[in-house]
């Protein structure tokens, strides 16, 4: 069976779960600078890297996509670091195939992203970013990669461009957008039209991931799994946006008593304002409900994220052994051995 009818016949069966989020999270345990957000720990730490793949794995993810993302050129000129740029990217691709075949079945996706430099009325930023996308899709490939994964598109234009390097990999190919709070693309094109435009394109799963959490999200998926035919993927950051805030770019914190040095709770203040894992599920319920397979969560997931996300929609992963038992908890638990006296100090605890 071919990369493509492999990963378009596992949608059709059910629903298939990817993990993201790996810079907020590697940030986290201390392996990567908030701000540049380049992914230099597939070289520096490459055990970290590892481990949070096999975490993921563990925790749900089918597909084990390659940290590659901010790993372009453009990143690594930003950071005086151009001459790693091969040797980052086929280190994030060679501990993502590791992971993923340590596993039978599992899928390993190369990735390209946003490149934050594609300016829709100059050709030639179009013809960089298009080239910096085909020499990462080039060792996405060489590297084995089984698909394509393009993500946190905020300029049609750009995401088009992507589509179109990544299909000539003979790769499928996954296409999410991530609009900002002006609720179209940033050159002016609407957001389903544009998912349309990659379905008509080519793309195996068009959608939506990052920026936006679960309350924001919706309403979008909602529209694009109506308007196309392929499959829809949705992988919010786990953060509560609303309509008065609907990215993590303009969420805000009324109850800070210290504010972060920059002055915006993103993207290193946010921890107060995370959704619970009861939330992540339901949204990933509702999705599923509604047709979409393609499952997971971006920016700010956890493992813990992405086993709510696989339980939501029927599946048990290695990571279920540690599923939450409150039964046999010391005070607010029900099991028989728990003394009444100490469970009659839950209500005062």
């Amino acid at each position: 069976m071919s990369a493509t009818a492999s990963l378009t016949a596992r949608l059709d069966a059910g629903p298939v779960i990817c993990a993201e989020g790996f810079l907020f999270e590697l940030e986290r345990r201390g392996y990567l600078t908030a701000g540049e957000f380049v992914p230099e720990v597939a070289l520096e730490h490459p055990e970290a890297l590892r481990a949070l793949h096999v975490d993921f794995q563990r925790a749900g993810s089918h597909i084990v996509e390659a940290f590659t993302y901010n790993g372009h050129r453009e990143k690594m000129r930003v950071i005086g670091k151009e001459d790693l740029l091969e040797p980052l990217n086929r280190a994030a691709l060679q501990i993502a195939r590791s992971v993923a075949d340590a596993r039978p079945g599992d899928l390993m996706a190369g990735n390209i992203s946003n490149t934050n430099i594609w300016d829709p009325a100059d050709a030639r930023k179009q013809q960089e970013v298009r080239a910096m996308f085909e020499e990462m899709v080039s060792w996405a490939v060489e590297e084995g990669a089984d698909l394509i994964i393009g993500e946190t598109f905020y300029f049609a234009g750009e995401a088009l461009t992507a589509m179109e390097v990544a299909q000539s990999s003979g790769l499928p190919v996954v296409l999410t957008l991530a609009p900002m709070a002006f609720e179209d693309m940033a050159d002016g094109a609407g957001v389903v039209e544009t998912c349309q435009r990659l379905e008509q394109a080519g793309a195996a799963v068009v959608g939506l991931n990052c920026f936006r959490g679960p309350e924001t999200m919706m309403p979008w998926l909602k529209q694009i799994r109506q308007a196309v035919s392929c499959h829809v993927g949705a992988l919010p950051v786990p953060y509560r946006t609303s309509s008065r805030e609907p990215t993590f770019f303009n969420l805000t914190d009324a109850q800070s008593a210290v504010s972060s040095p920059h002055g915006r709770t993103f993207p290193t203040a946010l921890d107060p304002l995370f959704i619970n894992r009861y939330e992540v599920g339901k949204f990933a319920r509702e999705a599923f409900e509604m047709g979409v397979n393609y499952l997971g969560v971006c920016c700010g997931a956890a493992p813990i994220h992405i086993r709510e996300v696989a339980e939501a929609v029927g599946l048990t992963p290695p990571a279920s052994r540690f599923s939450e038992r409150m039964e046999n908890h010391f005070m607010y638990g029900t099991h028989k051995r728990l003394p009444e006296n100490i469970r009659a100090l839950g209500s005062r605890a």
